[in-house]
């Protein structure tokens, strides 16, 4: 990590610390500088790399689709809760990405899960996948709808923040992800022949 990365992440630390005290000090800002220190000497992250360029228009769009999923989603959850009698279903799909860089795995898997209902319990790195857990699932169309979701909101983070290589890759179709292996009809026990 560059000095002026760490110089910028010990910044971050120390004011994070000082919200956490509630309230700026002498005293706050020394612990804040000697655990934002110790954090990144014991610590130390990999670096990632920001090759694209914020969009404010873009920007703007996602911050108010955010909103609206989360009002919206909040309101499905909440009806869900109080519904009398009603057992949700919930479901587990795997979402393949198109732009598989760390921080637009991160960003993506942060906005789908701060939306209630759902939320990111795996990802593999290596292929791109999300796992994504889904409240309330009915049928196929609620999986096909909950992927697109996902799909659409890494769609406007990269408008948002990507480079010009992540929008093109915007315009490929999302890869399938290949079936698990069917299991095995009759499973081995340790049982003999006569049990």
């Amino acid at each position: 990590m560059r000095w002026r990365d760490r110089l910028t992440a010990l910044a971050w630390m120390v004011g994070v610390w000082n919200l956490l005290w509630g309230r700026i000090s002498w005293g706050n800002l020394l612990g804040g500088l000697l655990v934002g220190l110790a954090v990144l000497v014991f610590f130390p992250l990999p670096p990632v790399t920001f090759g694209g360029r914020l969009r404010p228009r873009a920007l703007l769009v996602l911050a108010g689709r955010f909103v609206t999923e989360l009002v919206s989603a909040s309101i499905h959850v909440a009806r869900v809760a109080v519904q009398p009698g009603y057992l949700p279903r919930g479901a587990i799909i795997a979402v393949r990405l198109r732009v598989r860089t760390d921080l637009n795995l991160a960003l993506t898997a942060e906005a789908i899960s701060l939306v209630p209902g759902t939320l990111i319990i795996d990802v593999d790195r290596e292929r791109g996948l999300l796992y994504v857990h889904v409240l309330d699932v009915r049928g196929p169309a609620d999986l096909a709808d909950s992927r697109e979701r996902t799909l659409a909101t890494e769609a406007r983070i990269v408008r948002a923040i990507g480079s010009a290589a992540e929008l093109r890759l915007l315009d490929t179709p999302a890869p399938d992800i290949p079936a698990p292996a069917a299991a095995d009809p009759d499973p081995p026990t340790d049982r003999g022949p006569d049990q």
